[in-house]
């Protein structure tokens, strides 16, 4: 089968690989029908992630059908359409029973697909722990509504879930890619009093614009001016930073007011620094992630009764024989590009 590999820093390559067979009982084969690129792929070709395992197929985002279903999977069944989660989790352990999927205490737990086992850009995949990892897709939603289900969006609904959001706080987020409009639909759910975006990409605010006309959008440099005309506490109540840069990173803490609470939902190239002297008094709650993707059965509810609507991100279309192309519309910001749907 075709598949995307990860060969060595910097270079991703289409080889051909066998098709993957089920190796434990808890294992679902799954016949991929559309995956996407996420910016954490950009982020293994970089070098950016130690854990990546060169070899492996990259890619986390997909739905596809299950074809084979290991004989202690008792959720899935062969023939149905489902989301992948991007996290492999047993479900059994101290952090999977509370919640935090992310830090699962098996071997293959937390980001292995794509990272360290292999992944969504091909045609098949295997996912281990089935019955955690995969939701069945309800027959009225599609596979593009359906596709950033166990990804991108289960990181918006995530960081929207842990940040306290009230209905009269002045919510900033900052940053307009993929996985901060995925944070901002799941924000929106929360119904605070006024969510304000802060994208640097002139054809990002645009969208923003374009597809959420209530939501208050600025670049970084009127950002701090904005947040303190758009509060009442000079600064945002909650603040979530899904950019990923230096700036936005101390953006995140300058912008909130005393006592509020700052969410990292972005995946840094390099190690961060808190200014602990000049925040000193701001009294602030620091959460960081990665993701605890445990919330996708509640995601397709909301998508299938039209509450998440994620299709309009799908700015491109590819097949997998020519995803290098996408690789290279989507890492360079071509063509207005916000997401790529890769199909199969």
């Amino acid at each position: 089968m075709l598949a995307y590999t990860y060969k060595q820093q910097g270079v991703f390559e289409l080889t051909e690989k066998n098709k993957p067979q089920l190796v434990n009982s808890k294992d679902t084969i799954v016949r991929i029908t559309m995956s996407s690129i996420c910016s954490s792929d950009l982020h293994i070709k970089h070098g950016s992630v130690p854990k990546a395992i060169p070899g492996i197929t990259v890619g986390h985002e997909m739905v596809g059908i299950a074809e084979e279903v290991g004989a202690e999977v008792k959720n899935i069944k062969p023939g149905e359409r489902v989301t992948v989660n991007v996290e492999t989790f047993c479900g059994e352990c101290f952090f999977c029973k509370n919640g935090y999927v992310n830090n699962c205490a098996d071997k293959n737990g937390g980001w292995a697909l794509g990272c360290r086992i292999d992944g969504a850009q091909a045609e098949y995949v295997r996912v281990p722990f089935a019955d955690q990892g995969l939701n069945k897709i309800p027959d009225t939603v599609s596979d593009e509504q359906a596709l950033f289900t166990g990804d991108i969006l289960a990181t918006g609904f995530w960081a929207a879930r842990i940040s306290e959001i009230k209905e009269n706080d002045t919510v900033l987020i900052i940053g307009a890619g993929p996985t901060g409009i995925c944070t901002l639909l799941c924000v929106m759910l929360k119904n605070p009093k006024k969510i304000i975006v802060c994208e640097k990409d002139e054809t990002r605010r645009n969208f923003v614009k374009k597809h959420y006309p209530k939501i208050i959008v600025t670049e970084p440099e009127n950002c701090i001016e904005t947040v303190n005309k758009e509060s009442k506490y000079n600064g945002a109540d909650v603040v979530l930073e899904v950019a990923g840069s230096e700036a936005s990173f101390q953006m995140a803490w300058q912008a909130a007011r005393p006592n509020a609470v700052v969410t990292i939902v972005a995946l840094y190239d390099k190690p961060m620094i808190l200014p602990l002297p000049d925040m000193y008094g701001k009294n602030l709650t620091f959460k960081t992630g990665g993701v605890d993707g445990c919330d996708c059965e509640e995601i397709l509810s909301l998508i299938e009764q039209g509450k998440i609507d994620t299709t309009p991100l799908i700015t491109h279309k590819y097949h997998l024989k020519d995803i290098e192309k996408a690789y290279e519309i989507f890492e360079k910001r071509l063509e207005n590009v916000i997401k790529i749907a890769i199909i199969n």
